[in-house]
């Protein structure tokens, strides 16, 4: 039977999170905040439980550093500053789902969906089948065969679609081998990327389907007069993909859409065994919530990570009298902070 690696975006999960649960305000004891960190692990917890994964790893951006901010500095340079306590939840998720014996990778100068794409090729070269879970669009760019994408929306994971390539044709027109381009096309307000001005979706989806690439359309402007193009999307169409600045936009956001794959996530999932593979250490797992005293979670964390069959000997909730063991560190953490994107505005719904 084939084995199921879950690939979650801690970012997307994180400030989702933060912003459904602001109003609960929850906090330990001395102060911390700790809302959102309960609410990305609980949709961890659903989305494992929900898929079945053998294999958990959880990527982060690197918030010391960003390479494609630096190519290219107007990337995601509008978003604001991010709100003191959803920092310091994004630092402490970090360790406690590293505590709790879940993989963390925080990758150099890289991004959390440069994470997800490695492990796609990772599980895929390992013959396992890789479950994306984020609430972030791009990764429907690594839809195949043997990759799905738990894409969470509004009513949790329960309610949330897995995409497979089949879907996502439904879903959007085309085929997940295009989405890429598709997306280039249209460009992305979140990332402060124009697109190819005056191509929005529908004429995205209709210029893939006739041409199956941008190239081949970019070709035939160039060498026919754009003769098909005004045929099947109409002669304004030709000046828009004649217009060199349009054309740079598309390409430099293909460059910037484009996700690592070749990414050391230090798995060993042809052995089925080390970091990442379930099930968990059932102590260090209850004694990593216990810190954060995420007590209503324990006996569903230790049911789901752990494969214990009932509830631990303590009841939900208690505080083994031991010390803890100290915190391992990610691999590798680069910051104690991490960027995410602005999806404050986004409606979440699936498109």
């Amino acid at each position: 039977m084939t084995k199921t690696l879950l690939a979650v975006d801690g970012n997307s999960l994180l400030h989702r999170s933060f912003h459904a649960l602001a109003g609960s305000q929850l906090r330990t004891r001395d102060g911390q905040a700790t809302w959102a960190v309960k609410g990305a692990l609980s949709q961890i917890l659903g989305a494992v439980d929900r898929v079945a994964a053998d294999a958990v790893v959880i990527g982060f951006d690197d918030a010391a550093g960003n390479a494609r901010k630096a190519a290219h500095p107007h990337y995601k340079a509008h978003r604001t500053e991010k709100p003191a306590d959803l920092v310091t939840q994004l630092s402490l998720a970090v360790d406690v789902f590293w505590s709790a014996g879940l993989h963390v990778v925080i990758p150099d100068g890289l991004e959390a969906d440069d994470v997800l794409a490695s492990a796609a090729a990772t599980a895929t070269a390992a013959g396992w089948h890789t479950v994306v879970c984020t609430s972030d669009r791009d990764a429907f760019a690594l839809v195949n065969e043997t990759t799905s994408v738990l894409r969470i929306i509004n009513g949790g994971v329960e309610a949330s679609p897995v995409l497979t390539p089949e879907r996502l044709r439904i879903l959007l027109g085309i085929d997940a081998g295009q989405y890429r381009q598709y997306a280039a096309m249209r460009g992305d307000a979140s990332d402060n990327l124009t697109g190819i001005r005056g191509i929005g979706e529908k004429t995205g989806v209709a210029l893939l389907n006739a041409f199956g690439t941008v190239e081949a359309a970019f070709q035939d402007v160039d060498t026919n007069g754009g003769a098909r193009v005004a045929e099947v999307l109409g002669k304004a169409c030709v000046k828009k993909l004649a217009d060199p600045d349009g054309r740079a936009a598309f390409w430099e956001n293909v460059e910037l859409m484009t996700m690592r794959t070749d990414l050391d996530l230090e798995m060993d999932l042809v052995a089925g065994s080390g970091p990442g593979v379930l099930p968990v250490d059932p102590q260090g797992l209850h004694d990593a919530l216990a810190r954060v005293e995420l007590h209503s979670l324990q006996w569903l964390a230790a049911r789901v990570l752990a494969g214990a069959a009932q509830a631990p000997a303590e009841a939900p909730g208690a505080v083994v009298a031991r010390a803890p063991e100290p915190a391992r560190a990610p691999v590798p953490v680069t910051a104690a902070t991490v960027d995410v994107e602005d999806e404050a505005a986004d409606d979440l719904t699936l498109f």
